[in-house]
């Protein structure tokens, strides 16, 4: 056992202490202030006694939280808590010797989270469904979810009943992919042994059958359709888009309206708009009341659900739209030519070669969307070198009691 002080939160969500000689180690469950026991192994270790708690320290609204590896943050009061989560933008930001104006961060609400992944795995008469446990490959079955919408966690027993075919081949480790939709609950399932011959006809038999007693509205195995009852439909903007199997959408619709609110805002007065790792059409559809859009993404089936979807909606300027690999094949500076604002939603990676064509253009304004503030950072060091400012940053706590943080940035010049 090792008494320590807890200095700081790191950015994945553990208290940060140091040893008698100076050496970082990481202690989950923890906050700045505590003084606590704890068992090390190594530069990490758990809780063993909490001899003094911090002012900031909360009662977790879920029973699973410690256990459950899906929040690592929700011991900790609201607002330390979000200024953490803005602390860490501050933090990726001046790695690249970058300072902005950073907003207040948009809090997601809780019982918001409409895409969930579950893993589930066989046990006697059935299977169990939930989230990996801390620092672990093992499953915690989930009865409660203070994050998720209480529709996904209301049919919790469904979809294990759904997951169950699914396990037939001891090799596979199913995990569904379960989206709410404005039509009914649309699952993918990964993690399937194929090399067997995938599933059989008796399990897709019991699969179809489960769906439709939890009356679900789509079922794929990595694509493929399993059941299906009716198309999975979101609403986009002014759009109702069909939803392709296993494609992405923002997780809640909450933090999807602010970030694609701060985007319009920041787009006013453009006549055209680039929408570059556009998806299905997050933003494209809004971005298209105020000038005409041309609207880029790698996935195919998300490009043509955005294109099948334009002509449903009237009083929108133009949309054009292809499916394109911008690492491959960026949008060429050439094509920017009479570009006046674009919008980029690049994934984790980040967008270093959309970004150098980007910043060789005459683009007078540019609004980045982002999971990863460390990709953001390293792309915004990019157009700041090529004569941008980044004028300011809204940090998104879109997956909240994670250690996962969102922002938007603009940069003009």
């Amino acid at each position: 056992m090792q008494e320590l002080t807890i200095n700081a939160v790191g950015a994945q969500g553990d208290g940060l202490a140091r040893t008698g000689e100076g050496k970082p180690v990481f202690v989950p469950l923890t906050l700045p202030g505590e003084t606590i026991l704890a068992q090390m192994d190594g530069a990490r270790g758990e809780v063993a006694e909490i001899i003094k708690a911090s002012a900031d320290r909360v009662t977790p609204p879920c029973r699973h939280f410690g256990h459950c590896g899906g929040c690592a943050l929700q011991h900790w009061a609201a607002e330390p808590y979000r200024a953490w989560k803005a602390e860490q933008v501050r933090l990726q930001l001046s790695m690249e010797g970058l300072e902005t104006e950073i907003l207040p961060t948009f809090a997601a609400p809780p019982a918001s989270r409409r895409r969930v992944a579950l893993h589930a795995r066989k046990v006697k008469g059935g299977a169990n469904l939930g989230f990996k446990a801390r620092r672990s490959w093992n499953l915690v079955p989930i009865e409660e979810c203070p994050v998720t919408d209480p529709r996904i966690v209301a049919a919790l027993p469904a979809l294990a009943r759904l997951a169950e075919p699914f396990l037939e081949h001891p090799k596979s480790a199913p995990t569904l992919h379960v989206t709410l939709t404005a039509t009914g609950l649309d699952i993918d399932v990964t993690g399937v042994e194929r090399k067997s011959g995938g599933l059989s006809a008796d399990a897709r038999m019991r699969a179809a059958m489960a769906a439709g007693e939890g009356d679900f509205a789509r079922v794929t195995l990595a694509g493929e359709t399993v059941y299906g009852a009716r198309q999975p439909l979101v609403k986009l903007g002014p759009a109702v888009v069909a939803l392709p199997a296993g494609s992405f959408l923002q997780a809640v619709p909450a933090a999807e309206r602010a970030m694609v609110d701060f985007a319009v805002a920041e787009s006013q007065g453009a006549s055209r708009i680039a929408d570059l790792y556009c998806g299905a059409g997050t933003f494209t559809f809004r971005l298209a009341e105020i000038g005409a859009v041309h609207a880029a993404d790698s996935a195919g089936p998300a490009v043509a659900a955005l294109k099948a979807a334009i002509g449903s909606v009237s009083g929108l300027k133009p949309i054009t739209a292809e499916a394109r690999d911008l690492v491959k094949r960026p949008v060429l500076t050439t094509e920017l030519a009479k570009t006046d604002v674009v919008v980029i939603d690049p994934p984790r990676a980040g967008a270093a070669e959309q970004t150098v064509e980007i910043a060789r253009s005459k683009v007078a304004k540019v609004v980045s969307v982002s999971c990863n503030p460390a990709t953001f950072a390293k792309d915004a060091r990019v157009l700041v070198d090529a004569g941008f400012r980044l004028d300011k940053v809204l940090p998104v706590d879109q997956f909240v009691w994670s250690p996962h943080i969102e922002l938007v940035g603009v940069f003009s010049r």
